[in-house]
């Protein structure tokens, strides 16, 4: 599909629009409300994906097309029902001046700022995600039925906190750590159930 004609369909909304480019590629520019799933990165891309909706439309896009086109026929052969793909890519999009987000530089939070936060009377559960992130969206609900039962979470936008990421060797999202009076405990890594963060926690 051309770019405008992608435009219009992603706009009316119901769909899933997925980035299938590397993380620093996505973070150079990427259209709004994308999620990214790294095409190279065959394991990362299988884990992301197993959270979208096989029955919803996908529309998908990487730099000029070829990474995409790829994807699009694994997809599809993994049983999604409708996968449009960026004719041209974001280059295309971007020679038709349609709108990317996320190329602002983001002040950074050292980890011992971080560490200095932390409540260090009662347990907390660092909820180490990001927007673009298909697993981290399937645990939102969770998390704030968590929240709401009293537990203390704490969201750190990993798409954005590169640094402190590393710090935190959360090299996969979600990443779920809990500290328990300031110090670090037990972490789990990917989407997971409300009772086994309640495991974690308690």
């Amino acid at each position: 599909m051309n770019p405008k004609a992608f435009s219009d369909s992603i706009r009316q909304g119901g769909i899933q629009l997925l980035d299938v480019r590397t993380f620093g590629e996505y973070g150079q520019g990427h259209i709004s409300g994308a999620f990214q799933a790294d095409w190279n990165n065959i394991n990362q891309f299988s884990e992301r994906i197993a959270s979208l909706d096989k029955e919803k439309p996908v529309y998908i896009y990487c730099l000029a097309g070829s990474r995409s086109a790829a994807a699009q026929k694994w997809l599809i052969k993994e049983g999604f029902k409708t996968v449009i793909n960026l004719e041209g890519g974001i280059n295309a999009w971007n020679l038709e001046d349609l709108p990317v987000e996320g190329t602002e530089k983001v002040a950074q939070i050292s980890l011992t700022d971080f560490l200095n936060s932390l409540p260090k009377d009662r347990t907390v559960l660092i909820d180490i995600g990001a927007e673009w992130c298909p697993p981290c969206k399937k645990m939102a609900p969770i998390m704030d039925e968590l929240s709401e039962e009293g537990y203390t979470i704490i969201k750190i936008d990993g798409g954005a906190q590169t640094e402190l990421v590393k710090e935190l060797k959360a090299g996969a999202f979600p990443t779920f750590i809990v500290y328990k009076n300031g110090i670090e405990g037990k972490r789990l890594t990917g989407a997971c159930s409300k009772e086994d963060l309640k495991k974690l926690l308690d």
